[in-house]
């Protein structure tokens, strides 16, 4: 059954036949500096990529290795990935001998001790975000947070929200609109997201080191006899499961998608309220900050979701005081694996196929969630994580438990429509044929990037970290090899240049200590 929002978007695209060429995106890719031989590497981040701080483009996440390359919101699908793939060629102008790793799931690692945590500086931002990052090495263990990602941002143009709003009466606010609409595409990408992680993980195997020391028992296969890789038979994206982003604390907090108070107020409690687990962390006392504070979480960010409503928020506003302020701007999908095949890690037909999921998302019914349906999708998304591949696998429905295929197809089948008002905006078949080419995978396992990575693995006689770090090479002469125009290459590094001159004056205009900057950070949760 064709759902209203279906039905409204083949009208208002009928009467604007460009509207969802306006689609806005943005990617933030995430990549390890590794040595030649395959190691974290030890080296700070380099000076001549500018300030981890304040540069628009290049940054870093966890660890002081862990490079972040984000793109400005574009949209064009292949300017995205252009200036993606600019961001790469850059970069490895200013890493010697060191090289990106290729893959989600880290290179060799040495324990919490070999991984060093980000510096951002002297201020009292950039030391936040240090002390942040030494919280989670604290709560959750470093190895963790040297896992890489791709995140992609998604948000519909003003011209789509204006026709629907209006299409639809004009009720109420109109932002109001746009967030209930937005809350109920994460609803219904909680519901189906097992998907994306079937058709793009690419993390069913670790490097033996990534466990060592961490004390925990794992359930993973020795895949070779020296035991240097782990692996489950049929996984998909280990990354998402228990060996990654993934809190035993946080399993018993119950967010809600329902509202954006009750999504705001979730997590403000999990802010503001101090937790058992935590208190021996030293959180500012006698000056000594392990952690920012000694609540379930620290701030938003440490809540790991697949997906996140988003807002750019203020200078010093929190994310959550953003979204109280104005509403859900555009949401931010947090589940794909780097995929080791492909040079940035993501291509032009895994976008095309996420816009389709996405704006399917959006445009199909989306019935209020419940802690039932929280937990049957909680437990479909680790089963696919963990046996995706399986032949046979079922995952629970309202109705009991269907085989995951049967699932896929009918899903795939519904995107159908979405992916033809793509192409009818954009003219040409791309986004049916980005469709087809994932259905592929649904029909023949072995064409998933985990089957692939398995496959390759085993035929070349190589273990995940060898294998890792031969395509680390390809990549590195790849960008090594590709030009820069000289435009390009200027502004990268203007920007580099005003990112340091950014931090200096941040630094140099600082007029309060550091646990006064945190109060007045968190009295912004307070007052929310």
């Amino acid at each position: 059954m064709t759902s209203h929002w279906h039905r409204q978007l083949q009208h208002v695209t009928a009467d604007q036949p460009d509207l969802l060429n306006a689609i806005q995106r943005g990617i933030e890719k995430e990549s390890l500096r590794i040595s030649a031989e395959g190691t974290l590497a030890q080296t700070p981040h380099p000076q001549a990529l500018g300030s981890a701080l304040t540069h628009g483009a290049i940054t870093t996440d966890y660890s002081e290795a862990l490079m972040e390359f984000i793109t400005p919101v574009s949209t064009g699908i292949d300017t995205t990935l252009t200036t993606l793939a600019d961001i790469h060629t850059y970069v490895y102008r200013h890493l010697g001998n060191e090289r990106l790793w290729a893959a989600s799931m880290p290179c060799i690692v040495s324990g919490d001790a070999g991984i060093p945590v980000a510096q951002y500086g002297s201020s009292n931002v950039a030391r936040m975000k240090t002390v942040y990052r030494l919280g989670l090495g604290n709560r959750y263990g470093r190895t963790m947070q040297a896992i890489a990602g791709i995140h992609y941002n998604f948000s519909m143009p003003d011209s789509y929200w204006d026709a629907s709003w209006q299409a639809d009466g004009s009720p109420g606010r109109r932002q109001d609109y746009i967030t209930d609409r937005y809350l109920g595409l994460i609803r219904n990408f909680h519901r189906w997201s097992w998907l994306l992680i079937y058709l793009f993980g690419a993390s069913p195997a670790v490097c033996a080191s990534f466990l060592r020391g961490r004390g925990q028992k794992s359930a993973l296969e020795a895949f070779d006899s020296e035991g240097n890789t782990l692996f489950l038979p049929y996984a998909t994206a280990l990354r998402m499961g228990g060996l990654g982003y993934n809190s035993a604390a946080q399993r018993g907090l119950q967010v809600c998608y329902n509202s954006l108070d009750n999504y705001i107020h979730a997590l403000k409690d999990a802010i503001m309220q101090p937790h058992a687990d935590y208190a021996a962390y030293p959180a500012g006392e006698d000056g000594n900050y392990q952690q920012l504070n000694t609540s379930l979480l620290q701030i938003e960010n440490e809540f790991y979701s697949t997906i996140r409503p988003k807002r750019v928020a203020a200078s010093g506003e929190t994310p959550l005081a953003a979204l109280n302020r104005a509403g859900i701007e555009y949401i931010e999908v947090r589940c794909l694996d780097v995929s080791p095949f492909l040079a940035e890690g993501i291509d032009a037909g895994m976008i095309r196929f996420l816009d389709t999921f996405l704006l399917h998302c959006l445009t199909d019914d989306s019935p209020a969630c419940n802690e039932q349906q929280q937990s049957m999708q909680d437990a479909n998304l680790e089963a696919v994580v963990n046996r995706g591949r399986e032949p046979g696998l079922t995952l629970g429905t309202p109705d009991g438990p269907r085989p995951m295929a049967e699932l896929a197809n009918a899903l795939m089948d519904a995107l159908i429509r979405s992916a033809d008002a793509l192409d009818r905006s954009h003219g040409g078949e791309d986004y049916r044929r980005a469709l087809e080419a994932q259905r592929a995978k649904i029909n023949n396992p072995e064409l998933t990037p985990s089957a692939q990575l398995i496959a390759e693995m085993r035929e070349r006689d190589m273990p995940f970290y060898r294998l890792g770090l031969h395509y680390s090479n390809h990549w590195a002469e790849h960008f090594r090899a590709r030009p820069l125009s000289p435009e390009t290459l200027a502004a990268l590094d203007a920007e580099s240049a005003r990112s340091l001159e950014a931090q200096t004056a941040l630094e140099r205009s600082e007029t309060r200590d550091f646990a006064a900057h945190l109060r007045a950070y968190y009295d912004q949760y307070a007052a929310l």
